[in-house]
């Protein structure tokens, strides 16, 4: 999927603005080497690169890595895949936000991040959980299958685990889990009058390879009429986010 970097940074801004008390958890020291796996445009790179002697952020995006590039050009950006990266020097931690619920092959990216760490090194992590965003995803099926697009109905593009489905995959390869917290995150959206739109054009867009440009249209309009009454309060749109917080150690 091809990401609309200007798109994410002007009304998604939450995604790394909610991971900055994601950066407070892992707490970076002076001396530590730290991989943001997934980081984006960079900002929540940009801020631990402030806080430890070497970081490197890596994104399966060119687009999203080549605006990290030129937004901090100070800071080390490379393409790379969660399931499937290898670095010559290990790391002290690897932190990840809002992006190993993309990654469907969590097994592999699991012993990646083993792999790649230091003995006795940390992985902070936070990603979309059971449930997540399941009001959104569960209307915009609807309205696939309702105009014939029964293959893009069934596509499942994400893994929302339960805390205990996460667990015992990384406690399988050789972590030990000290922190797991599921928990409900409603989450504003940036515009009052096409929120729901937005967000399905940004994150949602894995379902629409084969729909024609008219019914994306239509149906993102559909999915954000039908969920008025449960995602429109205080005067805003807000997605039913159920997110994931993982603290783990390699032993």
């Amino acid at each position: 999927m091809k990401w609309n970097s200007d798109l994410y940074t002007k009304k998604h801004a939450f995604v790394f603005n909610y991971g900055e008390s994601l950066v407070e958890l892992l707490a970076p020291e002076k001396e530590e080497r730290i991989l943001d796996l997934g980081c984006g445009t960079g900002e929540l790179t940009q801020q631990i690169s402030q806080l430890c002697k070497d970081v490197v952020g890596m994104d399966k995006s060119a687009e999203m890595v080549k605006k990290a590039k030129r937004e901090f050009p100070e800071v080390e950006f490379l393409v790379g895949n969660a399931a499937d990266f290898k670095f010559s020097e290990k790391f002290d931690a690897i932190f990840s936000n809002a992006t190993l619920h993309w990654v469907t092959d969590y097994q592999s990216a699991v012993k990646c991040m083993y792999d790649n760490l230091l003995p006795a090194g940390r992985i902070v992590i936070e990603f979309g959980g059971k449930g997540n965003v399941q009001s959104i995803v569960n209307k915009l099926k609807e309205a696939l299958q309702k105009r014939g697009y029964e293959n893009e109905a069934k596509m499942n593009p994400w893994y929302f685990p339960s805390i205990g489905e996460y667990s015992t995959e990384l406690e399988k390869i050789g972590f030990k889990v000290s922190y797991a917290e599921h928990y409900d995150r409603p989450t504003k959206l940036a515009d009052k009058e096409t929120g729901i739109k937005d967000w399905i054009m940004m994150f949602g867009k894995v379902f629409f390879a084969d729909v024609s440009k008219d019914d994306i249209e239509e149906i993102a309009q559909e999915v954000q009429t039908d969920l008025q009454s449960k995602l429109f309060y205080d005067d805003n749109w807000f997605a039913d986010y159920k997110r994931i917080r993982i603290i783990a150690k390699k032993e």
